[in-house]
């Protein structure tokens, strides 16, 4: 016999099909124009951003991605709207350019829960482990690692790894756990996590599903298992866009951080978006990615600070793993 779900002591936040055109840009968000322009700038905002960021930026992606689009750009400065890691790994791919991070003290539990010096004790400690490295992770953690994945792309590089060799996969183990089970391959996990991708709940979704039984459950594989079992579609946030746009489906349940429905809602939007909630409340915000605002932003490219700065031997020995994330995607 199912047990009854209580009933919901939020009210859930649903972004409907667009009608119309969308608002129009705010002054400050009309000088962010004008002063990229100026500054030969390109404005990078993470998936995760807010609206009024991700509507002024030049690309909406996730952190890689969004690092090999500047690469491509002929200008002198990157903005990058996200955190601390992310505008590393811009660094790391434009050495020569100017990194800009509106607050600098955004940062990452994720991130910090795998040390550069934990890590390289770690290692020696235990010689000849081959780590695979979620790109969420500090340049000196890349610098430390064989190969670099992505969500989108671990399992497929998981798969190029010599059979002979036993992986240790940094830093997230919800990540690592998934990319285990779809490749059947045994990895030591390192104990980290993201902090808001481990509050949604599978009590929570299955209310959500209970109350909009039509829409289909799409979550991150940073989600705990349980939560992962209920979706129809685990796989990053690229891929939420493909799968939402090309499924029939009239509307998602996104189990990921709220700032994901604002691309979602731009790119799809003939359907409809319903956050995925937490056991207390109704989305899910990163604390640290809404650290960036419009008016920091707006700050950072008057000012060209606060950068970001690595050095030079990080940024080489962090750019080989990535490179052989690269030539193995291919």
């Amino acid at each position: 016999m199912n047990a009854v779900l209580p009933e919901l002591n939020y009210e859930p936040l649903v972004i409907s099909p667009l009608r119309g055109a969308p608002a129009p840009l705010s002054a400050i968000q009309l000088d962010i124009l004008r002063l990229k322009k100026e500054k030969k700038a390109v404005i990078l905002a993470h998936n995760y951003q807010v609206d009024a960021i991700q509507r002024v930026a030049d690309f909406v992606g996730d952190s890689l991605g969004l690092s090999y689009e500047a690469a491509k750009a002929d200008v002198e400065v990157i903005a990058f709207c996200g955190v601390h890691f992310m505008a590393e790994t811009a660094k790391i791919v434009n050495p020569n350019k100017i990194v800009l991070l509106p607050d600098l003290a955004a940062g990452c539990s994720l991130s910090d829960s795998c040390p550069a010096e934990r890590l390289a004790a770690y290692k020696a400690a235990n010689p000849g482990l081959y780590v695979v490295a979620y790109i969420n992770c500090s340049a000196g953690v890349k610098a430390l690692s064989d190969v670099i994945v992505t969500s989108g792309n671990a399992v497929k590089i998981v798969e190029r790894v010599p059979a002979d060799r036993e992986i240790l996969f940094v830093p997230d183990q919800n990540l690592g756990q998934w990319v285990s089970q779809k490749t059947g391959r045994k990895m030591r996990l390192w104990p980290g996590s993201c902090y808001a991708h481990v509050l949604f709940t599978a009590r929570a979704i299955e209310k959500m599903k209970a109350r909009f039984p039509g829409a289909l459950v799409v979550a991150h594989p940073e989600c705990v298992e349980s939560v992962r079992q209920l979706a129809d579609e685990v796989c990053s946030t690229e891929k939420m866009v493909s799968f939402c746009k090309n499924n029939p489906a009239p509307a998602f349940i996104v189990v990921t951080e709220s700032g994901m429905l604002h691309r979602l809602h731009r790119e799809v939007p003939e359907k409809t978006f319903i956050a995925g909630p937490t056991d207390k409340c109704a989305c899910n915000d990163c604390r640290f990615m809404k650290m960036n605002t419009i008016e920091k932003l707006h700050a950072c490219l008057q000012t060209l600070e606060p950068r970001v700065e690595l050095p030079p031997d990080i940024i080489e020995r962090a750019r080989l793993p990535i490179q052989r994330m690269l030539d193995w995607s291919r």
